[in-house]
């Protein structure tokens, strides 16, 4: 089965696991910022800029929950 493997080594599995998972949490990250900078110009404050993490943030947060969730359950 040496035609599966596409990169380094990788299966097409793998490689599609492993570039999700960097992927999403490079675009999590570049989020954040996207949410701060926003507080910052519109001078939110200490606790608007707390709702705007809250608010803005619940997306991404429940795709690391699941992630969590399958891991402490042995699903993944």
């Amino acid at each position: 089965m040496e035609s599966d493997v596409i990169l380094f080594g990788l299966t097409v599995a793998e490689f599609e696991e492993i570039s999700l998972k960097v992927c999403f949490s490079g675009l999590i990250l570049y989020m954040l910022f996207i949410i701060g900078n926003l507080a910052k110009e519109s001078k939110a404050g200490k606790y608007g800029t707390v709702w705007m993490f809250a608010a803005l943030g619940l997306g991404f947060v429940g795709f690391i929950a699941k992630g969590l969730i399958a891991r402490l359950l042995g699903i993944e």
